[in-house]
């Protein structure tokens, strides 16, 4: 059962105490603020020796120990807006920092001492001695506008607290929670009709078509030796170099996990155990969910210092409460998945991927992920298309001040996956948590093109420009064309001659962008526009054209780019 898990990590923190190092909480998932560690790693022209930018998220001290080395090797390098976005993350995390006084780099990258509140200025409470440290935020996201081409007025708001901190200088903890209600345009109400509210999990959707729900993440974690880390909560995990994940992405709510890193000189090694909901026919009411499980794990080997290899290997399992629930043949973390399924006679899913990092030329990276599910041989290199060639391909660049131009980020993204990808003869073990995509938030059945453009005009002012081109195949009558990830795959139309898009195509064309301004740190307002038009021969899809204006504090913009 998965109380042996939890009975693990108990006994792993009480008989390790004494020998814990000190430990940090990691920074949350969040694609502006990664951005800016991923341009000054591709800036610094080889890998960061702290972190490795395949596996998310990362923990601040090894944040700041890389920015410190960057900067020490890079001396006089840096631009105005540079120095302020390096001071800017050195602030987020200033518990791992050798000055805490309040400091800071203005507009024209001078250092200028700041107000305090209370404590740092980086939060709205903080407190430090020798036995505790923690630092209280208060978050909220809010923002109001209008869809334009069905007349539908657009407002959301979330308030809540962040809390991280330390115990005694080993152990790490973090929890946040939030209340939400909003309105959101017309294409995020129908997925949460169908799935649920886009990276969240139980939703209720009100009269007037309006979402409430509430948000909780949480987690401990300790270092037993100076090169193993634990965590244990309630959170999500990423592993990939791209804006999309084929292998494990953030798209789908938080979920219970057991997650121990170890990094030891260019490796890095990942098990990630999961408690997850399935409920692709979960009852209704307050009827207890049914639960299914994952176990994972990541190797990532820099192979030099501007080029990275990762593998990833996954089983998604379920057992009934007569056979165990969780299955402790996966808690083995230095064996391969594959082989104990065969061992134990079950037919879990079984994924297997790879993915790459080069950072190929001065100011330029290139990156992408093969994944492949449940792999069988006499499928993948014969031409009939069978429905068993189940695969996920991924191919992207970033160049940062592109085309000579000082703070112009580029990014492409290219992703594809054939149908049937992720899906199971058991639909309880589809790669899915809460109805909801645990890679691509298009399923399978897809090919998608991503451009994306993030420019810097000033050290508070960025813009974002991001434009999204996907063609998808999905169901007809009832046929199961392999898109739908809530079904299984013994409800095929067809064992060959399967073909990606297969089914009435769907093709969206979708541009978004934002102009996001930082008023104080983490605080931040933002003007968004966006038009997104779906083009079926069957339906008939209205179009989305949308202004919105927004201000938040310390939470990541809300992309709901699909």
């Amino acid at each position: 059962m998965w109380n042996n898990c939890q009975k693990l990590a108990l006994f792993i923190l009480v008989f390790s105490h004494t020998l814990c190092q000190a430990q940090s909480t990691f920074i949350p998932l969040n694609d502006d603020y990664y951005h800016l560690l991923d341009r000054y790693e591709i800036k610094s022209g080889k890998f960061s020796k702290t972190f490795h930018t395949g596996a998310k998220p990362y923990d601040r001290k090894a944040v700041i120990l890389f920015l410190n080395e960057t900067e020490a090797e890079h001396p006089g390098e840096w631009s105005g807006r540079d120095r302020y976005n390096i001071d800017y993350l050195r602030n987020d995390s200033w518990e791992w920092t050798a000055d805490t006084l309040a400091y800071g780099i203005d507009e024209q990258g001078i250092r200028r001492k700041s107000r305090l509140l209370w404590g740092h200025p980086a939060d709205l409470y903080s407190s430090r001695n020798e036995d505790f440290d923690i630092h209280v935020n208060f978050v909220t996201n809010n923002f109001a506008g209008k869809e334009k081409d069905v007349g539908r007025a657009l407002l959301y708001s979330g308030r809540g607290v962040e809390v991280r901190g330390m115990i005694n200088k080993k152990l790490g903890f973090y929890t946040y929670i939030t209340d939400n209600q909003g309105y959101f345009p017309q294409y995020v109400q129908e997925y949460t009709e169908k799935l649920n509210f886009p990276g969240e999990g139980l939703t209720k959707i009100g009269m007037k078509k309006g979402v409430d729900f509430f948000s909780a993440r949480g987690y401990i974690t300790f270092n037993p030796l100076k090169s193993v880390n634990i965590q244990f909560g309630h959170d999500r995990n990423f592993f990939g170099n791209g804006y999309r994940s084929l292998t494990l992405s953030d798209n789908s709510s938080p979920y219970l996990f057991l997650k121990i890193n170890t990094q030891i000189g260019r490796v890095r090694y990942t098990n990630l155990w999961t408690s997850m909901i399935n409920n692709q026919d979960a009852p209704h009411g307050d009827m207890l969910r049914k639960k299914k499980y994952t176990a994972m794990h990541h190797l990532s080997v820099n192979i030099t210092d501007r080029f990275n290899l990762g593998f990833f290997e996954a089983e998604v399992f379920s057992r009934d409460s007569t056979s165990g629930g969780f299955d402790l043949n996966y808690l083995n973390p230095v064996i391969f998945y594959r082989f104990v399924e065969s061992y134990l006679g079950s037919s879990d899913n079984a994924l297997l991927g790879i993915d790459f990092k080069w950072l190929t030329f001065k100011n330029f990276s290139t990156y992408g992920q093969l994944m492949v599910d449940e792999f069988l041989s006499k499928d993948y290199f014969n031409n009939d298309r069978s429905w068993t060639k189940k695969y996920g391909l991924q191919l992207g660049a970033k160049h940062i001040d592109a085309l000579g131009i000082p703070h112009l980020d580029l990014q492409a993204e290219y992703n594809v996956v054939r149908p049937y990808t992720f899906t199971h003869r058991d639909g309880g073990r589809n790669y899915m948590h809460y109805k909801q995509a645990l890679a691509h938030p298009l399923g399978a059945n897809f090919w998608e093109v991503l451009g994306i453009a993030r420019y810097q005009l000033g050290a508070r002012l960025t813009a974002y420009g991001t434009i999204v081109i996907a063609d998808r195949g999905v169901d007809a009558f009832g046929t199961n064309y392999g898109s739908d990830l809530t079904l299984d795959y013994d409800t095929r139309v067809s064992d060959k001659g399967n073909v990606i898009t297969q089914g009435i195509l769907e093709k969206t064309r979708m541009f978004d962008l934002r102009l996001s301004y930082m008023l104080a740190h983490n605080l931040f307002l933002d003007y968004r526009m966006m038009q997104r038009k779906v083009i079926s021969s069957h339906t008939l899809l209205p179009s989305t054209s949308l202004v919105t204006f927004g201000v938040r504090y310390n939470l990541p913009y809300r992309q709901q780019l699909f």
